[in-house]
């Protein structure tokens, strides 16, 4: 089943020249994606009934054409490949010449809300959802991100209240906002990035304080981040240079 929606970029959506930021996109996504699940009563408005709640694993996104402010967007979202533990969600994003701007890949588990243990993905539920066997990458699996030995920076954060999303950890579009933040200066100017990877490993609560750890390889820029006391990884930013 494809679930259309359309919307309207807004000031808050955009950054340099007018042009709609990856975090937005972002926000289309997870919003788009949160009606769907809506629309076969399994999104937020159903987690007490269901005591189980969607939480996001991985994306991958190629931004195309980059829609400008004020544009009125089109925009897909499809499930696609329902494993007992995960399942993938696809994305497309057409600007108003009807023109197709980006497509985004990304994987998701159910989580008990009580327990916060992944739930095996039952038949019943797949049937809700009706997956499509497209993909918009021509690809079945997420390539595994691998993390880096050295870094050559890092910066501190402690999360607090506003970072926080429904699952009570934080929300999946800050993680890239708080990459950005230790970014150098001439590879933070140069975005957007047009093809852009996150990996996420363990969730950050409230209260967390964690290390985030940049260094620039051959074909892009990673950054980690690490829970502070833990030294656990948190997630993974891959920011490509050949796709600006």
């Amino acid at each position: 089943m494809i679930f259309k929606d359309e919307v309207k970029t807004g000031l808050r959506a955009i950054g340099k020249n007018n042009l709609i930021k990856n975090e937005s996109i972002l926000e289309i996504f997870e919003n788009i994606g949160g009606e769907h699940s809506n629309s076969v009563s399994f999104g937020a408005n159903d987690i007490e009934k269901t005591g189980a709640s969607w939480v996001l694993l991985d994306w991958k996104v190629k931004v195309i054409n980059r829609p400008l402010y004020a544009e009125k967007l089109k925009v897909e979202t499809w499930g696609r490949r329902f494993l007992k533990a995960y399942t993938y969600r696809d994305y497309k994003i057409y600007n108003s010449k009807g023109e197709l701007s980006v497509i985004a890949t990304s994987k998701w588990a159910l989580i008990d809300i009580n327990t916060r243990r992944v739930l095996r993905l039952t038949d019943e539920l797949r049937d809700k959802y009706k997956p499509e066997k497209m993909s918009v990458f021509n690809e079945d699996e997420l390539e595994k991100i691998e993390c880096p030995e050295e870094f050559s920076s890092q910066y501190e954060y402690t999360v607090g209240r506003k970072d926080i999303d429904v699952n009570k950890h934080m929300h999946n579009t800050n993680y890239l906002s708080l990459a950005y933040e230790i970014l150098p200066e001439k590879v933070y100017e140069n975005r957007p990035y047009n093809l852009f990877r996150i990996s996420y490993k363990k969730e950050v609560k409230l209260g967390d304080t964690v290390i985030c750890k940049y260094t620039e390889k051959e074909d892009k820029y990673v950054v980690a981040i690490f829970n502070k006391d833990t030294n656990v990884l948190n997630a993974l930013v891959e920011l490509y240079k050949n796709e600006m």
